[in-house]
């Protein structure tokens, strides 16, 4: 915030199109899962920069992130912004899960006094909105047109002086591997927090009924299992979502099960395991379980990194994988045990 502007309805917060070294701080923090959930702005109305009643109303989430994205696309210009009570969730998100809605608009239009604000009757929303805001109801209830912008924040400028009107590629919504791999360090730092814990307990137990000794059978099954765990996380967390496109399968279940058994493959042939040898065969067995059981669920947090999932897709999806995802994993713990016990 760099001020407040006088309106009809009192004074408006403003605020500038120049992020400051603290919102690029927050985007780091916020992408690697501090403090996210909190990474949102107050809704309501805000100017940027000095607008009149003539100026563009641009509608966003109050996730900050969103916020800012939107706000330094339109540096050096005058707008309104509408933020609406996404609960800190980004546009896309929040339309599929409800919070950006038809309804939430109309209220934040109401609360902030918008009608008196502007003198025309037009709405910006983010295209990627449309699956939560019905136009023709905004119309109905309210008499404000809604103009579905482009895609991209970046490209409001261009779509504005164009009369609103988007090209084909204003429209077209891609997910190149930079923009994947930027989701990858939130979801990886959640999955790091309870696989240090799991990766604890199978390094000790490791060391149970070893002809070598308690830490001789630590440093060896132990040691293997906690690079075995992680593994899966890499899998799962890293290079399925950077893999995406070139994974076979629609599902994202089923593109981290790949990825699982691949690393599967890879650690065998890198511990060089004697399958000659039942203990063995059993470990091998249960990694080759686990780690794609890990893979899989991992890689279906990344749903939103891809244009075709929907709700409805990404529901029938866990209906069937959650199950084999959570049977494999408990055949997998059941066999590693096994394996500890087996002469």
């Amino acid at each position: 915030m760099v001020g407040t502007i006088q309106t009809r309805v009192g004074r408006v917060p403003e605020v500038s199109g120049e992020l400051a070294g603290t919102d690029h701080w927050g985007e780091i923090k916020a992408r690697w899962g501090i403090g996210r959930m909190d990474y949102k702005v107050d809704p309501g109305l805000y100017a940027l920069g000095q607008p009149d009643d003539t100026s563009p109303v641009l509608v966003s989430a109050n996730y900050k992130l969103s916020f800012d994205k939107l706000r330094s696309a339109m540096v050096g210009r005058d707008a309104w912004i509408l933020v609406l009570d996404t609960n800190g969730i980004n546009v896309w998100c929040a339309a599929g899960k409800g919070t950006f809605s038809t309804a939430e608009l109309l209220r934040r239009m109401q609360e902030s006094g918008l009608e008196k604000v502007i003198s025309h009757r037009q709405l910006i929303v983010p295209q990627l909105a449309a699956p939560g805001v019905a136009a023709h109801e905004v119309k109905r209830l309210s008499g404000f047109k809604v103009v579905y912008g482009p895609v991209r924040a970046v490209d409001l400028p261009a779509f504005i002086d164009a009369g609103l009107k988007a090209t084909p590629d204003m429209r077209l919504k891609a997910f190149p591997v930079w923009e994947r791999i930027v989701l990858v360090p939130m979801e990886l730092v959640q999955a790091l927090k309870w696989t240090l814990l799991i990766a604890c307990i199978f390094f000790f137990l490791g060391g149970l009924r070893v002809p070598g000794g308690y830490w001789a059978g630590v440093l060896n099954h132990g040691l293997f299992a906690v690079w075995a765990l992680f593994s899966g996380v890499l899998a799962g967390a890293v290079l399925t979502p950077i893999l995406l496109p070139w994974l076979p399968g629609r599902a994202f279940a089923l593109k981290g099960m790949i990825v699982g058994l691949i690393l599967v493959a890879a650690l065998v042939i890198a511990r060089g395991a004697d399958l000659s040898l039942w203990p063995v065969r059993l470990e091998m067995l249960a990694w080759a379980l686990l780690i794609p059981s890990f893979a899989a669920y991992l890689g279906m947090n990344f749903t939103g990194a891809s244009t075709y999932t929907s709700l409805s897709g990404v529901k029938k999806e866990m209906r069937w994988a959650v199950p084999l995802q959570i049977s494999g994993a408990c055949i997998g713990l059941l066999l590693w045990f096994g394996s500890r016990f087996t002469v």
